[in-house]
């Protein structure tokens, strides 16, 4: 398994669940609700969660590749293309919040962050009109999933991944990225490379390791 990382480092009343969601697992959103005290819960949850994570692991480089290719879209707005090429630039980062070596977490954190910059990058107006792949509607709508599982903690990912377009991985930031066409193309070829050499790794669908999943990115998250 491969990976290449390096330099440095709401939604609020909404149905937990999409109307995909509900069709694919047969789960009612409404039944999946945080606790008073902003914990989230399992119970219906935990088959939602366990279902999809070992999807999105297997998926997470055909899913980098299509969002890569937005980057090129000038339809789309530049400050959702920014979203993206923050989420991408993660994918190469060192200091991640979960490091790639734990069992079962290492990579769920990328998956993770794909969606939420997903879900942000929709929040831009005409963004949606110009998905006409529907590639970001997609990946929001398994945000979805991750919001049920962190509970409060999903406001903290979220600003996180909205910092990512200050960031930087690999020497390149996300501005030098969006403005020269030579650095955006070598992260793209990059990025293809870095795909077709990925391997889904292993995913233990018990709710421990969601607990101890929730509890990484609780403490890891600023």
């Amino acid at each position: 398994m491969m990976r290449w990382r390096d330099d440095d480092e709401s939604m609020a009343n909404e149905p937990l669940f999409s109307h995909r969601e509900r069709s694919m697992r047969g789960h009612d959103p409404q039944r999946c609700v945080m606790t008073e005290s902003k914990e989230p819960c399992f119970g219906p949850c935990l088959e939602p969660c366990l279902e999809a994570f070992p999807r999105w692991l297997g998926s997470l480089n055909e899913d980098a590749v299509a969002m890569a290719s937005l980057l090129v879209a000038e339809s789309i707005p530049l400050e959702s293309r920014r979203h993206l090429a923050g989420s991408i630039n993660y994918l190469f980062k060192s200091l991640d919040l979960i490091p790639d070596g734990i069992q079962d977490l290492g990579y769920l954190d990328d998956a993770f962050v794909l969606r939420v910059a997903a879900s942000l990058a929709l929040d831009v107006p005409g963004t949606r009109e110009a998905d006409i792949r529907g590639v970001l509607v997609r990946l929001a709508d398994d945000a979805t999933i991750i919001k049920a599982l962190l509970g409060a903690d999903y406001t903290r990912l979220v600003n996180y991944v909205r910092a990512l377009g200050k960031g930087a991985a690999r020497g390149r930031t996300v501005d030098e990225i969006m403005g020269d066409t030579s650095v955006r193309s070598e992260t793209i070829r990059e990025l293809h490379v870095w795909s077709k050499r990925y391997e889904a790794p292993s995913f233990s669908s018990d709710e421990q390791t969601l607990i101890k999943l929730r509890s990484f990115l609780s403490v890891r998250l600023p």
